[in-house]
Formats: C-alpha cells, sequence, structure tokens
C-alpha cells in the first residue's frame, strides 16, 4: 500500500498548511487509504519518488491532475485529463489507444498505472482513477526504459473509505453513461473493499463512429497484521468504436470540410471498428519493520487483445482532388507481468537526514500481432467523398506476423537527504538488462533477438530558504531501446538504445499557507542516437539528433472565498538538430517535431457560492503544429472555451458542462508521422450529469 501511503500524506499536508506552515514533513500515520481533498492542489505526488515527499522536495517538474478538476470538468478519457497539461500535444493513436507527446516526444508507451507500466494500446477509461500524475522529463531510474519527455502515472481509486455514489450523464452525440463507486471498510475485522465502473454509450459528431464501453474494478484490502497490509486488485475494460484516422490535408493544410466528415468504408460500424479487452490482476502486499524501515512488494498481470480494422486515406492527388483508401486488419494479443520489490529507509547518517529507497523490478511482456493492409482499395472525392462498400478482410499476405518477448530485470537505488536546513538533494541510478526476441511466422523471415544494458541516473539540488519557496538544478537520463515496447524488426534489431538526457532549473513556490503552488522550470531535452532512414538503402542508421529548450510555469490553488484555479503554460523550442531523414521530399533536419505546439496555455477557474451553486470556466489555447517531420502540413493554432455550472441539494449533485462554448473549428490531434490523418475537434457539446451519494 506505499501508494496509498501518498494519499495519506496528500490530507496530513494539506491540513498543516491549512494551519501554520512547518519547517519538517508531516507526521504520517498509515492506516490504510482515504478520499482525497476537494483541493486542486495536491502538495504530493507517488510517480516522482515513490516515498513520502512533498512536491516542493523534487528537482524535478510533476504536474498533478487532481480528483476535483477530472470531476469539475467531467473528464472520462486520458485526452480531456491531459488537455490542461502544460507541455502536451496530442496524437489521436490510430484512433484506437490513448497517445501524446510531452515536451516534444512521443510517449506512445509512457504510461503507467499505480507505478506499474502499462503500455497496452488502447484507450483507458477512468472511472476507477484518482488523480492522474505527468512526470515531466527522463525517469529511467524509477521506471525503467522510455520517458524521453515523461511519463503518464494513473492513481486508482482504494479501499479504506466509506462511500456510495452513482452517477448519470446525458450528452451531446447521444451520449449515456452510468458510474458506481461503493466502498466500505469493516475497521473492526480489518477488511476494507471497494468497487468502482462504468457502462457508456454514445454516437459522435464524426460520422459512423460509435462507443461501447464497459469497465469494471473491485479491489479488497486486508490488515494482516498491526503493520501489514495487502492489496488485491482487479479491472476489467471492453471498448469497441470506429477507428478514426480523421481527414487528409490539401496544399499544407487539413482539408476544409466539416467536422464530422468520414473518410473510410459505407459500412464502417461493421468493417471499420476497434476491439479492445484488458483485464488485469494484481496485488499490493507492504510490511512496516518499524518507523524507519518498510518494504513494498508490487505485482500485475494484464491480458490485452486488440482486433483493429480500419479504412484511412494513403495519398492524395491534389491536382484530380481526389484520395485514395487504403485498407488494414491489426490483431494484436499480450499478455504479461511487472513485479516489483522496494525498500524504504529513513536513516541519520553524517548528522544528515536520508530517505532511501532500495528497488529491483522483474518483468516479461508476450506480444503477439498480425498485421493485413491492402492499398489503394478505393478512391475517393477530396471534398465531398462518397464513401465505398468494403470487405471486412484483407486477403493481402501478412506485413507482420511474429511474436515479441520482451524480459526485464533491474535494481536500483534512490537517496532523498537533507543536507542542511536550506538544502535538500536527491540521487539515484538504475541498471537494466532488457532481452527482446522476435520469432517470425512467415516464411522467409528470420527470427531476431539482441540484449541491451543500461545505467540510467538522477541527479538534483534543492535549495529552500524558508517554507514557501523552493528552487532546484537536475539532471537525469533515459534510454529507449530499439523496439521499446513493440517486436525487434529486421531494420532496427542492430541498432543500440536511444538516449536522453534532461538538464532543469526550476523553482516552486506556495501561498496561502500551502493552499496555493506556482512553479517555473527552464530545461534542456535531447535525445541522441535516434533512428533514421537512409534514403539510399531504406534502412534504419542511427543518426539524429532532437532537441527541445522549454519553459513551463503553473498556478494552481484553492483560494479564499470559494475560488478555485488551474492554469498553466509551455514555451516549446523543438528542433531535430540532426538528421539525414527525409519525408515528403522535405529535410527532417532542422524541422520542428510533430504534434508539438511552440506555445501552449490553459485557464481553469471555478467559484463556490452559498446555496450549494458553483460555477466554471477555462480557456485552452494550443498553438500551429506540424502533422509530419517535413513540416509540410501545418495544424493551426486554436482557443477553446468551457464552461461549468452545478447545484449540490443534500445527497444530488448536479452539474452541466458545455464545451467549446463559441463552437470554434480546429484540429485537435495528428497521426504524428503522417501529412493526411488529421483529426478534427468537437463542436459545441453539453453534458448533464447527476451524482447521488446514498
Amino acid at each position: 500500500m506505499a501508494l496509498a501511503v501518498q494519499h495519506i500524506s496528500t490530507i496530513a499536508f494539506a491540513q498543516a498548511a491549512a494551519g501554520q506552515a512547518e519547517a519538517t514533513l508531516p507526521t504520517v500515520q498509515v492506516q490504510g487509504s482515504r478520499e482525497l481533498p476537494p483541493t486542486y492542489n495536491a502538495p504530493t505526488a507517488t510517480s516522482a519518488t515513490k516515498i513520502e515527499a512533498p512536491l516542493r522536495d523534487i528537482p524535478q517538474t510533476v504536474n498533478v491532475v487532481p480528483n476535483q478538476l477530472l470531476r469539475d470538468q467531467n473528464v472520462t478519457s486520458m485526452e480531456r485529463a491531459l488537455k490542461y497539461v502544460p507541455g502536451i500535444g496530442l496524437s489521436h493513436g490510430d484512433g484506437q489507444r490513448d497517445q501524446v507527446t510531452i515536451r516534444g516526444f512521443t510517449a506512445i508507451a509512457d504510461q503507467f498505472i499505480d507505478g506499474l507500466r502499462d503500455d497496452a494500446l488502447y484507450f483507458r477509461d477512468l472511472s476507477n482513477i484518482e488523480q492522474v500524475e505527468v512526470l515531466k522529463g527522463p525517469a529511467s531510474v524509477l521506471y525503467g526504459r522510455g520517458s524521453s519527455g515523461g511519463l503518464i502515472n494513473r492513481i486508482t481509486k482504494k479501499p479504506g473509505i466509506d462511500k456510495s455514489e452513482v452517477t448519470a450523464q446525458v450528452g451531446s452525440g447521444s451520449q449515456r453513461r452510468g458510474e458506481f463507486d461503493l466502498a466500505r471498510n469493516f475497521k473492526d475485522s480489518g477488511i476494507a473493499f471497494r468497487i468502482t465502473g462504468a457502462v457508456e454509450r454514445a454516437d459522435s459528431y464524426r460520422d459512423k463512429q460509435f462507443l461501447n464501453r464497459e469497465a469494471l474494478a473491485p479491489s479488497l484490502a486486508f490488515k494482516l497484521g498491526a503493520n501489514t497490509d495487502l492489496l488485491l486488485q482487479a479491472e476489467y475494460l471492453s471498448d469497441r468504436r470506429i477507428t478514426d484516422f480523421g481527414i487528409p490535408a490539401y496544399r499544407g493544410r487539413p482539408v476544409d470540410v466539416p467536422a464530422s466528415t468520414y473518410y473510410g468504408a459505407a459500412n464502417a460500424r461493421d468493417v471499420d471498428t476497434s476491439q479492445s479487452d484488458v483485464t488485469a490482476l494484481g496485488f499490493t502486499l507492504s510490511h512496516r519493520f518499524s518507523d524507519s524501515l518498510s518494504v513494498r512488494n508490487a505485482f500485475r498481470h494484464y491480458d490485452y487483445k486488440l482486433n483493429r480494422n480500419n479504412t484511412l486515406v494513403g495519398s492524395v492527388n491534389e491536382a484530380a482532388l481526389t484520395a485514395s483508401l487504403n485498407r488494414s486488419n491489426v490483431r494484436r494479443e499480450e499478455d504479461g507481468y511487472f513485479n516489483q520489490t522496494e525498500l524504504t529507509q529513513k536513516a541519520t547518517l553524517g548528522g544528515m537526514t536520508h530517505q532511501i529507497l532500495y528497488g529491483v523490478e522483474f518483468g516479461k511482456q508476450d506480444k503477439d500481432q498480425l498485421f493485413r493492409t491492402q492499398n489503394n482499395i478505393a478512391t475517393v472525392a477530396l471534398f465531398n467523398p462518397v464513401l465505398p462498400v468494403l470487405p471486412l478482410t484483407v486477403t493481402a499476405a501478412p506485413a507482420t506476423d511474429n511474436l515479441g518477448i520482451l524480459t526485464t530485470s533491474s535494481a536500483y537505488v534512490q537517496d532523498l537527504v537533507t543536507l542542511s536546513k536550506e538544502w535538500k538533494a536527491l540521487a539515484g541510478i538504475r541498471y537494466d538488462r532488457f532481452e527482446q526476441e522476435t520469432r517470425e511466422r512467415r516464411a522467409g523471415q528470420s527470427n531476431l533477438a539482441r540484449t541491451d544494458t543500461a545505467w540510467s541516473p538522477r541527479v538534483g539540488l534543492v535549495y529552500q530558504p524558508g517554507t514557501d519557496q523552493s528552487y532546484y538544478a537536475s539532471f537525469s537520463k533515459s534510454f529507449q531501446p530499439s523496439g521499446e515496447s513493440f517486436p525487434l524488426a529486421a531494420n532496427n534489431a542492430q541498432i543500440e538504445p536511444e538516449e536522453t538526457t534532461n538538464k532543469e532549473v526550476g523553482a516552486k513556490f506556495d501561498f496561502l499557507g500551502g493552499l496555493a503552488s506556482a512553479t517555473a522550470s527552464v530545461f534542456r531535452l535531447e535525445r541522441t542516437n535516434i533512428k533514421a532512414t537512409d534514403p539510399t538503402t531504406n534502412r534504419l542508421i542511427p543518426i539524429g539528433v532532437q532537441r527541445t529548450d522549454g519553459l513551463e510555469l503553473t498556478f494552481t490553488g484553492d483560494l479564499s472565498q470559494g475560488w478555485q484555479v488551474y492554469s498553466g503554460y509551455a514555451y516549446l523550442d523543438s528542433k531535430v538538430t540532426s538528421s539525414i531523414a527525409r519525408d515528403a521530399g522535405q529535410p527532417v533536419q532542422g524541422k520542428r517535431p510533430t504534434l508539438t505546439p511552440r506555445h501552449s496555455a490553459n485557464l481553469w477557474v471555478t467559484k463556490a457560492f452559498e446555496g450549494g451553486y458553483r460555477a466554471g470556466a477555462g480557456v485552452n489555447y494550443v498553438a500551429d503544429r506540424f502533422a509530419n517531420p517535413g513540416n509540410t502540413v501545418t495544424l493551426p493554432g486554436y482557443t477553446t472555451v468551457d464552461a461549468m455550472v452545478g447545484y449540490r441539494l443534500a445527497k444530488l449533485d448536479l452539474q452541466l458542462n458545455v464545451n467549446n462554448l463559441f463552437d470554434r473549428k480546429y484540429i485537435v490531434s495528428g497521426h504524428g508521422s503522417s501529412p493526411l490523418l488529421n483529426l478534427p475537434g468537437a463542436p459545441r457539446s453539453v453534458q448533464v450529469t447527476a451524482r447521488y451519494n446514498f
């Protein structure tokens, strides 16, 4: 239950801050999970250190999307949850998965749940999520491979409270969604349970689109002794929808068509669908030997199946004003596990206080995949497509048919040391052994294998002249293997891992006794040894460097007289500084990475009034982005405004959300590698939500 400990420390810290600021960390009593307070300013996060530490002690940027903000904005998807996080770029993920960029670098596989890797390719549901944490910069010292620009860690709802809540929601696009959250804590017996779930049915502003979704997540906690706790968790998700790749481009811009226009099959609901099914089982066993020594073992096994069928635009003839369609069948089947054992020690050495984390991690994933693709299956008009009726099955020979086996073995240590009243330091290092094997099923294809080992360091220094301000400098490093989260291929099996380094300085300030906080950070992220395609041989070679120089600002908090605010700004000067690759006839070197706006900003403000009323509004600005590495297609910048009003009467909470209040037309996301796959954003939409507690 080490992760639940962080929730408790959140409440303890907030209560202490509401009174008078103290020079030492608050006392933390481990009693099980508790419900987070309705705050916009979470003072702690588990993702950055995996130990009990306030955010001001962490020499790295961490953005927390708290539960209260998720509720006020009526968030049910990861895209919406990350919309107000600075430095995030949105991808539509082939119409079948959550995918973003962080600080200019793809984070396709950098998804975690309670600190354990969750890199399967699917759309996640948030009915069982307490808060979302975004750790910026490389994080391999705690999490292993990946995380160039950062990672996303979802913190689940856990037992330890008494709660009975049901939620009903209706909205635009024939949306109907129901949720429930039931929890009981039987303190005398040392047993607690919690079960959450959701069912959703919806159509869409996009032609042909629909959503059928079910989610269920039970959990059970046992008090095995005065100092020993066991948490059992399970989850199930089924998600079926149209595989939507968006709209093509014309003369450097997405085509000017209604946001509903679909480029695929006329019978899309039968042949252009993605069905994802995810089940997972896990446990967390924790034991406290003393006030200064504790151990935690966390395990998660998952099973993931994807049946994806799609039609997309493969090419555009601008002279003839036509678009050629390609068709694919994709099957993925995965299962795997991760196990972490972490020992936390608090000690005084050399007159200094240390919080030391020792950890080992083991994991294995089997990733089976089969792809079939047929190009030029039909041609449609570019601006007024008459959709063809297409068959479900592609008869072409498999383009991919293999089993990838990924095995992880790691050991790491981290120390957060209080050097003096004003100075703290955080240092850590991790050793990874990452084995990859690809077993081919296609005739004439060879099996592939490679093993990579890597050291991932992290060091940071924090200066705190007072309890309300903190200044830091940090350095961290991560590695990205050739396959990373996918089976090896013939064109990358011999390439050494890419490496990412982050140099960052920043400041964190607390106001109103810790009820509000501001952060500022300046950083340089550089990824070297990037794989690029040699245009002469069409082989991948390890030549390429991408760099982001950036500035991020945030202000969040609970102000006086019922005001709450969540805001941020990011400036990202991103560039491919070295590459021989070409895209769409253009050299990639010197170009801006895809889906990365130079400027982005957000502001969300709510106000609670007497009589149970509340209201809120927010603005989200995203500057222009490029759709493809050659920067030949621009996704124009946009500004959207959202609003909310609510009323609470006894046990019933009513809420109205209006998104894109002024009905702005815009492109919300792209593919990241193609100029022709760009997703229009939703027009004005309305949602009415009723929550009943009993």
